[in-house]
């Protein structure tokens, strides 16, 4: 993983080699030769953030349709209120 800098200026016009660089590891965007900002790519992030995946992504995931989950049915009736004492 190597870290790259690069000033607010130079980032405002070629954000799309940071982005590319972000790819490599961190991106340090400096104002005034000191580090103000940091882009990371969406993997690094959920790394450093320790974020676990949702049930969305865990169901999104490939493979899932093999994954035999066949849950009971519930029934879920109304009773008179008599029958609830």
């Amino acid at each position: 993983m190597t870290s790259t800098s690069i000033s607010s200026t130079d980032f405002s016009k070629n954000i799309s080699d940071a982005k590319r660089a972000a790819a490599d590891g961190p991106v340090f965007i400096t104002e005034r030769g000191k580090p103000t900002h940091v882009l990371l790519s969406l993997d690094d992030y959920q790394k450093f953030t320790g974020r676990r995946r949702s049930i969305a992504d865990a169901l999104a995931m490939p493979g899932a349709a093999e994954i035999d989950f066949d849950p009971p049915r519930v029934v879920i009736e109304s009773r008179p209120q008599d029958d609830l004492l």
